[in-house]
């Protein structure tokens, strides 16, 4: 498979059109970015807390297990449509990397933190609703973080700005 070519000026335009439009278009835009992120990061944090607490692992065990498969899951959900849409392994990885990065690590540090500071979270059994309140609301919380990160990217061209024109198609 060839790589299509790509025009460095063509996200740098559609982010231009983002700019111009009214803010509930970038709200929105932002929000929806948002809330792609916090979903791979829910499926790998979730599957990394719950991986981490049946093994019996120590909290830096199932951090590490955690934040690793938000990355993962983060990253693929961005990753799949682009594939499907006929990109370019190499281009699909750059444009993930680019429109994932910042906001999953914002998530995975508010969201590790959140659970480190509720008492016994992180020690807390499978069926304990204090296991999953904490990991509710750390998610919530981690989402309302990356939120206006999202939205600055976005407004300059960053973030899921770089992919959404290939998600339109």
């Amino acid at each position: 498979m060839t790589e299509p070519q790509h025009d460095p000026h063509a996200h740098h335009a559609h982010a231009g059109a983002a700019k111009a439009q009214p803010g509930g278009s970038l709200n929105r835009l932002a929000f929806t970015a948002t809330l792609h992120c916090l979903s791979g990061c829910a499926v790998g944090e979730v599957l990394g807390m719950v991986l981490g607490t049946a093994a019996g692992f120590g909290n830096l065990q199932t951090i590490v297990l955690s934040v690793g498969l938000a990355f993962v899951f983060g990253y693929s959900f961005t990753m799949v449509p682009l594939l499907r849409s006929g990109l370019a392994i190499g281009v699909v990885l750059k444009l993930a990397l680019a429109a994932d990065t910042a906001s999953i690590a914002l998530m995975e540090v508010v969201d590790n933190l959140i659970m480190l500071v509720i008492p016994g979270a992180m020690d807390a059994h499978l069926g304990a609703p204090l296991f999953w309140g904490s990991l509710a609301l750390s998610l919530v919380l981690a989402g309302a973080a990356a939120y206006p990160l999202n939205r600055w990217l976005i407004s300059r061209g960053r973030g899921h700005a770089v992919v959404h024109e290939h998600h339109a198609h």
